[in-house]
């Protein structure tokens, strides 16, 4: 059996898989974020310990975890975890959708080094401006930095005691020379660090360390058990529906919104806003865009609606509706692609008193859609083509929002038949990796249950309504520039 660990944003998920991939069992516990003002968001380390006992726990009253020969860990990405010299933590984790590092990242952006070396903007969620604002605005904290790591690979230290990360989520700091799969000291230096301040280096299937004896009793499972490098939860979630090679896609609603693609060599086009990453195989890439906010719009949404996101899009209906009145432009924690803009904000325009509950939920689905269209356009300035792709996470439970998005993108979209292959189901794939399972036999893609089709007959009067949420969000810029 292996284990698979992903510590998201909203909680931490693990998965059991047999010989044959199937999920044997899984747990989950939820996590919150603190948001102590405007642009933060921050959580505690220790939460995440807390939760990944839980989940252990359960697995190992449930499902038994004695049988288990590898563990994998996937986890969000780019948040700043930062250890002192008696490796405890200085202060809460500051996480990927924190934007107050804004004018670090636009003056590190500003050397060319960076775009050079990485391939990528440096954006304001990743770790790298991260540190250069702590430096700036918490120097006592800085100045007791011994180790930074990200938030997976915190747990791969209380796990393991190892200081280890791996290429696809150190693709996603800012200080990783992408080509050469290695941390870039010159990158280092210009936030303050060396590299003694950094992790190992490992690629997603290699082992990382051993799990730790007091560890590995509490649960029944054997010491020094391999836990795999991993991958960042995006690229773990490649691995689990098997978007490996050239073509291969997925569309992501979740917290965030993602347009993955996987690519057969470095492609980098740092000017279209698309991050060009490490994958979690050695040797291959990905390229992906990235909205802040996905299906957490839609769960905002239901926050203030008081109803359940099901319950919201059930009231659509089954037959999708053409383009509503009302625009909502879905910029709730700023946008990264293809806007690279931490101050964008969310709205609803075009709302009268004939305006409806449903007429809001339907502009929020569609605001999300035409935020992935941007993404899709800058994928494809970046050479990068999606005739069809799979849908994961939360959202993708609702087809009315998968044929919206069908539609809205002009692509067709694919539907694993029912099972769960997210970021825990490719976490553990690769601990099966790191026992010498090879990738052909492991990284087979799922079951298809069914594939939507952009409706035609709605794509033209989607593609002028597309124009209105482009024009709305273009006001909101000369607006603000104005003042």
């Amino acid at each position: 059996m292996y284990l698979g660990i992903d510590l998201g944003t909203s909680g931490v998920k693990a998965v059991v898989l047999d010989d044959d991939q199937r999920i044997v069992a899984q747990a989950t516990a939820l996590l919150s974020v603190s948001r102590p003002t405007d642009l933060w968001s921050e959580q505690d380390p220790a939460d995440w310990i807390r939760a990944t006992e839980t989940v252990l726990d359960s697995l190992a009253v449930n499902g038994g975890l004695e049988k288990v020969q590898g563990i994998g860990l996937s986890g969000q990405m780019h948040g700043a975890t930062l250890l002192d010299a008696a490796d405890d933590v200085i202060r809460p984790a500051v996480l990927w959708n924190d934007t107050r590092s804004h004018a670090e990242a636009g003056a590190l952006d500003s050397d060319p080094l960076f775009r050079e070396l990485t391939g990528n903007v440096v954006f304001p969620g990743f770790t790298a401006p991260k540190l250069a604002w702590l430096q700036t605005h918490e120097p006592a904290a800085f100045a007791n930095i011994s180790t930074v790591l990200l938030p997976k690979d915190y747990l791969r230290f209380w796990l393991t005691g190892e200081r280890v990360s791996e290429m696809s989520d150190a693709a996603g700091t800012a200080w990783l020379d992408m080509q050469k799969r290695d941390w870039s000291e010159p990158l280092l230096a210009a936030t303050g660090l060396r590299r003694e301040h950094m992790p190992r280096l490992v690629e997603g299937t290699e082992p990382s360390g051993g799990l730790r004896e007091t560890l590995a009793a509490r649960w029944s499972m054997k010491p020094g058990l391999p836990v795999a490098g991993g991958a960042g939860d995006n690229a773990a979630t490649a691995i689990g529906v098997g978007v490996i090679g050239e073509g291969d896609g997925f569309v992501s609603l979740g917290t965030s919104g993602v347009l993955f693609a996987a690519t057969e060599g470095y492609r980098p086009n740092a000017a279209s806003a698309v991050h060009t990453f490490c994958h979690a195989l050695p040797n291959t890439w990905h390229q992906m865009g990235v909205i802040l906010s996905a299906a957490s719009a839609l769960d905002w949404f239901a926050g203030i609606t008081g109803r359940p996101a099901k319950a919201l899009t059930d009231a659509l209906g089954a037959d999708l509706r053409g383009p509503g009145q009302v625009r909502f432009l879905p910029y709730l924690s700023g946008e990264r692609t293809p806007h690279n803009d931490p101050h964008l904000v969310g709205s609803f325009d075009g709302m009268t008193h004939a305006t409806d509950r449903a007429a809001m939920t339907h502009a929020v689905l569609e605001g999300v859609a035409f935020a992935l269209a941007e993404n899709l356009d800058a994928l494809e300035a970046a050479g990068t083509r999606l005739s069809s792709i799979l849908a994961v996470g939360g959202g993708s439970r609702s087809r009315y929002w998968l044929e919206l998005i069908a539609t809205i993108l002009g692509v067709e979209i694919k539907r694993p038949a029912d099972g769960d292959f997210g970021a825990a189901f490719g976490a553990a794939r690769l601990g099966m990796m790191t026992t010498g399972a090879k990738a052909t036999d492991v990284l087979t893609p799922p079951a298809i249950s069914g594939t939507i089709a952009p409706n035609e007959a709605l794509r033209a009067s989607y593609q002028d309504a597309r124009s209105g949420f482009a024009a709305r969000r273009t006001a909101q810029l000369s607006v603000r520039g104005s003042r």
